[in-house]
């Protein structure tokens, strides 16, 4: 009786441990908009392999693309509540931050070198204190892209041929803004919407990373792609503080340095794909030409006005932006 006893125990302790373990195993849900095989997909998943060998028995990132569970907007919300852990935004982040603006001003990165330099310094000097002021935590700067417009109308050359089209931007006034002063009717739009928008003509065009323009098969809705390169958008994981300090420090730990790991991953691939899809692209419908560039610098002036006196020290950022090109 006795040996059955302590044998019904040990049982039960088995089991307890069992259910201990199972509950110490923690379930990270990564939400992005992007669509499978973009970039930023790919780089999400690039992310979630190497966490997940880290983490062994502490936990499984768990990642859900193409919106699944909810817009941009709608996840920013969930990093908070907690039902996201991790989510992928890009050019909403002014709307968290206006400092974050200033990847939306046209051309002013010059370079992936040049990218480089500005998350050395002015990510964490500037932008990831920004948006912990607002709740959120950005723990890298991925690669969304160099940005260039698709649409049915025509060749787009100059701002001027952009007059009147309906163009899809990302739910960002700035961007907004950027296609006003081009003379184009922009229109918010979120990007699992967008390919039917364009079936149906209900919007001209759009502009994107070539990774998303892939990703989203525009090439089958759109004739035009104009190489612009008007904006280099970051992407950036990011997480709600109270929800991501909630976690284990050890997860919290290795998701912030495999964050960090993958950067040079994501910025190697975003450029093969700049090489690899322009010819893709244009073998599978769209005719391509390159913008004028002069002609949107001239005309992106305004949109460097409104960031200096817009946002506080925005001149001053802007300066310290242009000044890393060189690496100084």
């Amino acid at each position: 009786m006795f040996m059955k006893s302590i044998t019904t125990g040990l049982a039960g302790l088995g089991i307890a441990l069992s259910a201990t373990a199972a509950l110490a195993s923690e379930e990270i849900i990564f939400g992005i908009s992007a669509a499978p095989g973009s970039l930023q997909e790919r780089t999400a998943s690039e992310f979630a392999a190497r966490a997940n060998e880290k983490l062994g028995e502490l936990g499984e990132v768990k990642l859900f693309s193409s919106s699944q569970l909810g817009k941009d907007r709608d996840m920013m919300q969930k990093i908070k509540l907690g039902t996201v852990h991790i989510t992928l935004p890009s050019s909403i982040m002014p709307e968290v931050a206006p400092e974050f603006a200033i990847f939306d001003l046209p051309f002013i990165v010059a370079n992936r070198e040049h990218l480089g330099r500005i998350d050395d310094t002015f990510f964490k000097d500037v932008l990831v204190p920004a948006a912990e002021a607002k709740g959120y935590r950005p723990l890298a700067v991925w690669e969304n892209g160099f940005r260039q417009i698709t649409n049915n109308a025509k060749p787009i050359n100059t701002p001027a041929d952009l007059d009147g089209l309906k163009i899809r931007t990302p739910n960002s006034s700035w961007r907004v803004s950027m296609f006003q002063e081009y003379g184009a009717n922009p229109t918010p739009m979120a990007f699992s919407e967008v390919f039917v928008a364009l079936q149906t003509g209900v919007i001209d065009g759009q502009e994107n990373p070539l990774t998303n323009i892939s990703a989203g098969k525009l090439n089958e809705v759109q004739k035009y792609l104009s190489m612009s390169g008007h904006v280099y958008s970051p992407a950036y994981p990011t997480v709600g503080v109270t929800t991501f300090e909630k976690l284990d420090p050890k997860i919290q730990t290795i998701l912030a340095e495999t964050a960090q790991e993958v950067v040079s991953w994501a910025r190697a691939e975003g450029a093969a794909a700049d090489e690899a899809l322009l010819s893709e692209l244009e073998a599978g419908g769209l005719e391509v030409n390159v913008a004028d560039r002069d002609a949107f610098v001239e005309a992106s002036k305004p949109v460097y006005e409104k960031f200096a006196n817009e946002v506080e020290n925005g001149q001053d950022m802007i300066d310290q932006v242009m000044s890393l090109a060189s690496g100084s």
